[in-house]
């Protein structure tokens, strides 16, 4: 956020911006959105559909939360493995930003390592005991 304010402070007053500061900017977003996945996942902090709660019984809500942490584990690790890969060719041909010459390969890898928590944290959730996981605030989804 600093970043930014400098940036655009630098651009309307002085006409002239911080080099690489979109770069960084980017970057920066990149490491705190991957970062939290895992953490509002093991919260259950989630967007939740509760319209049909209502009108579901307890046994089906509680299929309804494993499928859906079966789902987003499957998904999640599926994406970490496709994001190992694309790290493992941007490291190869030596890929980085245009303007600063950041390697992008090093942030690919954490963005695989931490969908892989997050997959992993659903696949934990999946097996949990549903009568543990109705008693969670925001529940599983």
């Amino acid at each position: 956020m600093a970043l930014t304010f400098f940036d655009v402070g630098g651009r309307k007053l002085l006409s002239n911006s911080i080099p690489g500061s979109l770069e960084l900017t980017e970057l920066l977003m990149v490491a705190v959105i991957f970062a939290g996945l895992p953490l509002v996942s093991l919260k259950g902090e989630h967007i939740v559909f509760d319209s049909l709660d209502n009108v579901w019984g307890p046994v089906v809500r509680k299929l309804v939360k494993l499928l859906v942490n079966l789902l987003c584990a499957a998904a999640m690790l599926g994406l970490a493995w496709l994001m190992w890969k694309t790290g493992n060719d941007f490291a190869g041909s030596g890929e980085t930003t245009a303007q600063l010459k950041i390697p992008k390969y090093p942030f690919i890898y954490g963005m695989s390592v931490l969908c892989a928590l997050t997959g992993l944290v659903h696949l934990a959730h999946a097996v949990t005991a549903p009568a543990e996981q109705d008693g969670a605030e925001g529940g599983a989804l």
